[in-house]
């Protein structure tokens, strides 16, 4: 497909005065634009549900999910993957971001980087990547060779492979198992996909992510347990969840958060059935991590 026939690639109608009009006119159709992007997202749920399963079967099997993409769609992965760690207590190596052009990339643009083909492969063959992995490759434009080359190799070496997009019938969608595709139409400023689609992108990763997460038990009830007290900000917010997971006062919070280094699962299980800090740690371990199993065990 000619890149002038792409949707993200049109000039859109309503934004062909917007170098002539006043600065709060400007963000007001900036704002009526980005007001399309859920609505382009709610359209594909039952799409993202399915990648979602497949990153938590992947976690099980001790797999990894690896974004993978160029400019502004690298460093939406990039992001992604790098506040899995904080947020969720996990190793750097299970959710990894991955960009055309290596690190350099993240700050400043790397010419060509994104039409390399065998460099999609390679930084994928660099990773060792796995029929257990799960690959998800994003460009707006659903062309991007780097993208394409890397669900290539996905796809030979049996890992799942996913496509994150934002035009219909794209390249892309015919290499990957599976599409994510928010069509999210023209942009304010033709071109700057880092806007409407970008946003999609971003609202896309933080649903896989976040939704994976939870379904390897990383959340008990709304609540991040497994977060790391790596701050100030997180030891009261570790303290501030085992408080509302268990009804507790702060200091018995305190008490049993310093059994287990500021972990707040095991805190949480060790009040709420009185175990010992031992036997909260083996409880956990037995049942892979998953707090309401472990709590349904101790008080069957």
């Amino acid at each position: 497909m000619k890149i002038n026939h792409l949707a993200t690639e049109k000039r859109n109608p309503n934004t062909l005065d917007i170098d002539e009009v006043s600065s709060l006119e400007v963000v007001r159709k900036i704002n009526n634009e980005d007001k399309k992007v859920p609505e382009a997202i709610e359209h594909v749920l039952p799409e993202i549900a399915s990648v979602v399963e497949h990153v938590v079967a992947a976690f099980r099997k001790g797999g990894r999910l690896i974004y993978t993409g160029a400019g502004t769609s690298g460093r939406l992965g990039i992001l992604d993957a790098s506040e899995c760690p904080p947020t969720y207590g996990t190793p750097p190596e299970m959710v990894i971001g991955i960009i055309a052009g290596g690190d350099q990339a993240i700050h400043t643009a790397v010419e060509g980087a994104e039409d390399d083909a065998e460099a999609g492969k390679n930084d994928l063959k660099h990773l060792q990547l796995t029929k257990d992995d799960v690959v998800v490759a994003i460009a707006a434009s659903g062309r991007t060779p780097y993208a394409i080359g890397a669900l290539e190799y996905a796809n030979e070496v049996g890992a799942v492979s996913a496509a994150l997009v934002c035009s219909q019938d794209s390249e892309m969608s015919k290499v990957a198992q599976h599409t994510i595709a928010a069509v999210v139409g023209p942009e304010v400023v033709t071109g700057s996909t880092r806007m409407k689609a970008g946003t999609a992108q971003k609202l896309v990763l933080n649903m896989i992510s976040t939704a994976s997460m939870i379904g390897i038990g990383k959340v008990y009830s709304n609540l991040m347990v497994d977060v790391q007290p790596s701050n100030k900000k997180l030891i009261q917010r570790a303290r501030n969840i085992v408080v509302e997971a268990t009804g507790c006062s702060p200091e018995e919070a305190e008490q049993a958060l310093s059994h287990h280094d500021g972990y707040a699962k095991a805190a949480i299980l060790q009040v709420l059935t009185g175990c010992s800090p031992q036997e909260a740690k083996d409880l956990l371990e037995k049942h892979k991590g998953m707090l309401k199993q472990a709590l349904q065990e101790k008080k069957s």
